[in-house]
């Protein structure tokens, strides 16, 4: 059984060693998000970081990330489920890996992918300049916003701010709950504070629009791989008009100085909701990154 254990800070370095050789994967493969989120175990097998979670209510084994040979990792893997006695389930997949599953076992697993849960990455450039017909609405935002508020300003997340950004969000989670009083914002709300708690040792990158000492919106990232970055939160309060645009331009810029070797920003998935469909897809995304689970044929289909 492989010996998997709690994911703390002082495994960054070592994933992210790994991590970053492999090809850029879905957003849930950032340190920060692994981190954050649900209960995540880990180890070190073969030069690959593999990992233990929890996800949808489900035990499930992302695919192992590293260089080098895949078959024994996925050959401990499968091991593994069967000595734990649950089912062996793959997320996180490619294309890539589903037909690499293929070849190394035929026919052996079934695979599922769902649309809602792929990753939107786009061209930074395209997002930092947004130039050309196709981004004159969000320019006009961008200009409406400016003109409403003439002194607003971005500046770095930091110990002086954060505090307000906490009370900002206090207010946006406020707000969206009256809206929709059956709205579940818990576990998201919990990653996003975690987040602000613990953003400096995870290398997380943030920025806060504010007007005078109101904060209009932030926004909180980290590196995906060297050439992704991953952005993982963005809030604007419901009447600042323009703010979520304005962010969004200005982290592609900051992203892009303090980066050079990034080349897109991943602004992961749109949780199959329509609204939020139509927004990523507003911004004309370079391309989707999609994201599949596999189980064993013969550990039959529990969905």
């Amino acid at each position: 059984m492989i010996d998997f254990r709690p994911i703390t800070i002082e495994d960054k370095a070592a994933f992210e060693r790994l991590s970053f050789t492999d090809k850029p994967r879905g957003c849930e493969f950032t340190f920060a998000n692994l981190f954050l989120w649900g209960r995540q175990r880990m180890a070190q097998l073969h030069g690959h970081i593999l990992l233990f979670s929890q996800f949808d209510r489900r035990t499930v084994y992302p695919f192992p990330v590293g260089s080098g040979e895949k078959k024994p990792v996925l050959d401990a893997i499968i091991a593994d489920a069967a000595e734990r006695g649950i089912p062996c389930r793959l997320t996180g997949l490619t294309g890539e890996d589903i037909a690499l599953l293929e070849e190394l076992y035929p026919h052996a697993f079934l695979f599922h992918c769902d649309r809602g849960s792929f990753d939107y990455v786009y061209a930074i450039d395209d997002l930092a300049d947004l130039a050309g017909r196709k981004y004159q609405r969000k320019r006009n935002h961008i200009n409406r916003f400016a003109e409403r508020y003439p002194e607003a300003v971005t500046e770095p997340l930091s110990a002086d701010n954060v505090a307000a950004v906490r009370a900002m969000l206090d207010t946006w989670y406020a707000v969206r709950q009256a809206e929709d009083a059956t709205a579940d914002f818990a576990m998201e709300k919990a990653a996003l504070y975690k987040a602000l708690q613990y953003a400096k040792p995870l290398g997380m990158d943030g920025l806060v629009l504010k007007n005078g000492e109101e904060i209009l919106a932030f926004t909180l990232g980290s590196l995906l791989s060297e050439t992704v970055f991953d952005v993982q939160f963005e809030k604007a309060l419901p009447d600042a008009d323009g703010a979520y645009p304005t962010i969004n331009r200005a982290m592609a810029r900051w992203v892009r100085d303090r980066y050079p070797s990034v080349r897109f920003l991943n602004r992961e998935e749109d949780m199959g909701l329509e609204g939020l469909r139509k927004a990523k897809e507003s911004y004309y995304p370079h391309h989707l990154t999609e994201k599949c689970w596999a189980h064993l044929r013969e550990d039959g289909y529990d969905y």
